[in-house]
C-alpha cells in the first residue's frame, strides 16, 4: 500500500473512500458525465481536498480499472493456473474470475462498460484483451490434449465462457444465497461439462 493510499483527508475519506464512492458514480452516471464537482458533493468535501488524494478523474479511473484487472491477471500467475494440466488450469482460471467478479463487482462493472474513449480505456481495453488471450490459449491446449471438444473454435468457446462469467455483474447479489464458490462451481460445471470429450 502507497503512502498517498494511507493518507486520510477531510472528513475520514482516504484515496480508497474516495475511489469507491467515485467507481459507484462512474457506474450510475458513466464516466465522461460524472465530474470531480459532483464526486466532492457527494463526498461532502472540497475538489481541492479531493486533489489531495488523486490528480485527476482520470487517475481515479486508472485506479479503479487497474483494480480488476490486477485481480484478473493475477489469477494467470497462481500456481494452479501455471502447472498441470490444460483443462484443469483452465477451471482454475474460470473460478478464479468468478472470484475476482464477485469480490469487485462495482469495479468489473467498470471495466465491461468502457469503450476506449481516453488514453486509461485504451490501455485497460488492451490489458483485457491480453487476458482473454491467455485464456483463449488454455482453451486450445486443452482442446490439443485431448481435454475440449476439438469441434468447437477455441476463440468462440473463450468468448462465451467470459459471456457467461462477465454476466455475474448484472444480476449476482454478494449477499445472496449463492456464495462464490458454489456459483464458480456451477458455471464450472454447466461451461466445461459440455466442452468435455466423452
Amino acid at each position: 500500500m502507497t503512502e498517498t493510499s494511507l493518507r486520510r483527508g477531510r472528513p475520514g475519506y482516504d484515496q480508497r473512500g474516495i475511489l469507491e464512492v467515485a467507481v459507484a458514480a462512474f457506474n450510475e452516471h458513466g464516466y465522461d458525465a460524472t465530474s470531480i464537482g459532483m464526486l466532492a458533493e457527494r463526498l461532502g468535501l472540497s475538489k481541492s481536498a479531493i486533489y489531495h488524494h488523486v490528480s485527476s478523474k482520470d487517475e481515479l479511473l486508472e485506479l479503479a480499472l487497474d483494480e480488476a484487472l490486477d485481480g484478473l491477471e493475477g489469477v494467470l500467475l497462481e500456481p494452479g493456473a501455471t502447472s498441470g494440466r490444460a483443462a484443469d488450469r483452465l477451471a482454475y482460471v474460470l473460478r478464479g474470475a468468478v472470484d475476482v467478479l464477485t469480490a469487485k463487482v462495482p469495479y468489473v462493472t467498470l471495466l465491461l462498460r468502457v469503450r476506449g474513449n481516453t488514453d486509461v480505456e485504451r490501455a485497460a481495453l488492451a490489458r483485457r484483451r491480453a487476458f482473454d488471450r491467455a485464456v483463449a490459449a488454455l482453451v486450445v491446449e486443452a482442446r490439443d490434449e485431448g481435454s475440449l471438444r476439438s469441434d468447437i473454435d477455441p476463440g468462440i468457446v473463450s468468448r462465451l465462457l467470459f459471456g457467461m462469467i462477465n454476466s455475474i455483474v448484472e444480476w449476482y447479489r454478494p449477499d445472496g444465497p449463492e456464495s462464490p464458490t458454489d456459483l464458480a462451481a456451477d458455471i464450472l460445471t454447466i461451461a466445461l461439462d459440455g466442452l468435455r470429450t466423452p
